[in-house]
């Protein structure tokens, strides 16, 4: 079901260009190609590529990455060490992001997905990079949804999607107006079920809308 709605047969989604999808930034860049960077939740720092909650289930990291190169794109997905520090993370996903620009990849066609905690990176990762054109897709990335007293000011063309059962991902409204006008931004609650659990498996409905932004993201002009 999810699968044939994104446009991917069975047959692809089994092979899932198992080129596509790598844990750093490739020796060799297709500049032409549309590059996203997914940053994973907490609990894979903690138990590994194929973690299980006793609240939401088991998180499918890897058919994830998999869904995702199917659909054409180069997939950068690194997996972190416990106790990550967030700051520190996003500083080098940022020089994942310019090292990609810097080989001719344009900054649109470059997307930084996280969830969760990768989500918290992701903002940082924007704040860092402080450019408009870049994308970022955040899941489930904006904790209780309170930025007062934040310094965080982020940048890019912004999609945030948060399910309306989650208590611990809410919406980034309060980052976007703490942030001003910094470029395209959209948020969309989703009714899934499930509250963070709603991420950690390859639904439709949060997958079909990050593919379509991966995809319609266009240079100014």
């Amino acid at each position: 079901m999810i699968i044939a709605l994104l446009g991917v047969s069975l047959a692809e989604w089994a092979g899932a260009q198992a080129g596509g999808v790598h844990s750093r930034v490739p020796t060799r860049i297709d500049a032409g190609a549309r590059h996203v960077i997914y940053l994973h939740g907490r609990i894979i720092e903690e138990q590994g590529r194929r973690p299980t909650s006793p609240v939401w289930g088991v998180y499918e990291y890897q058919q994830i990455l998999d869904l995702l190169a199917s659909n054409g794109f180069v997939v950068i997905s690194e997996q972190r060490k416990r106790d990550t520090d967030m700051d520190l993370f996003a500083a080098h996903v940022a020089e994942q992001v310019r090292q990609l620009m810097r080989a001719g990849v344009r900054p649109e066609h470059v997307t930084v997905v996280g969830f969760s905690k990768g989500g918290g990176i992701a903002t940082r990762t924007s704040a860092l990079l402080g450019e408009q054109r870049v994308n970022f897709v955040f899941l489930a990335a904006c904790g209780d949804g309170d930025f007062s007293g934040s310094d965080l000011r982020i940048r890019g063309r912004i999609l945030s999607l948060y399910e309306e059962s989650d208590d611990l991902g809410r919406s980034c409204h309060g980052l976007f107006e703490l942030s001003g006008d910094t470029g395209e931004r959209t948020e969309e609650q989703l009714h899934i079920g499930g509250g963070h659990g709603a991420f950690y498996r390859p639904h439709e409905q949060w997958l079909t809308p990050l593919v379509q932004w991966v995809r319609n993201a266009r240079p100014a002009g």
